[in-house]
């Protein structure tokens, strides 16, 4: 594997509700490398969307340190962290969540000229990416007229669009049909690997975590191995 993406040090996160303090997180350490793909197992409500939106720089932890390819990123001004997410960390979740209104290759576009790339650029690299989906006959189709795994194969897509180093995918293949899933879940394995982006990916599927390089399981707030 390669050098460290993503490292987070003992994050804390707590959440008060009533006279009750829910503590999500209880000291949490993880990293992430070039290449590889790690699956995040845990079952609804312990943390899992706590600790990725964390990850990502969408919500602060109470303590820690949250490291972004090789940065310190958990202490930034907000500025600086939409400027970390938008160049380094693509997401990815369980409803493709693409505009309605832009075609397949505009939404895999739109991201990268967001980030300051030109139109014309923007464009031949995200119809290379949705060719790599198999989807260079759909580019001028609206999300409506395409399947739920080809939305979802776009939404994957637009979040390597600006080839980040951390791929965070929260569900990926949840709202899928099994045999979609499976086809989807090996094409974003895939292109993850060739790419060499580290990718965490929250799933309820055994059968799709374990074709992933390692496992970690959230549990009282701490992740574990396996």
């Amino acid at each position: 594997m390669g050098e460290t993406v993503l490292a987070l040090r003992d994050i804390t996160r707590s959440y008060v509700s009533g006279d009750e303090t829910l503590h999500v997180l209880r000291g949490v350490n993880f990293e992430l490398r070039a290449g590889e793909t790690v699956a995040l197992v845990a079952p609804s409500g312990t943390g899992k969307s706590t600790l990725l939106h964390i990850a990502g720089l969408l919500d602060h932890p109470d303590g820690g340190v949250i490291e972004v390819a090789g940065r310190d990123a958990g202490r930034l001004p907000d500025k600086d962290r939409t400027a970390i997410r938008c160049s380094e960390i693509g997401f990815v979740y369980q409803f493709h969540h693409l505009l309605a209104e832009f075609t397949a290759r505009e939404n895999v576009a739109l991201p990268q000229m967001i980030a300051g790339t030109s139109p014309s650029v923007s464009r031949r690299r995200a119809e290379e990416l949705l060719g790599v989906f198999g989807l260079g006959h759909r580019l001028n189709h609206l999300p409506g007229k395409l399947s739920g795994g080809e939305q979802q194969r776009v939404a994957i897509a637009r979040a390597l669009a600006n080839a980040p180093s951390v791929l965070l995918a929260d569900e990926p293949t949840g709202n899928l049909d099994v045999s979609t899933a499976d086809i989807v879940f090996d094409e974003l394995l895939r292109v993850v690997r060739g790419s060499a982006v580290g990718a965490l990916i929250a799933t309820h599927n055994e059968e799709l975590a374990a074709r992933m390089d390692r496992v970690v399981t959230l549990r009282d707030g701490i992740l574990v191995e396996g």
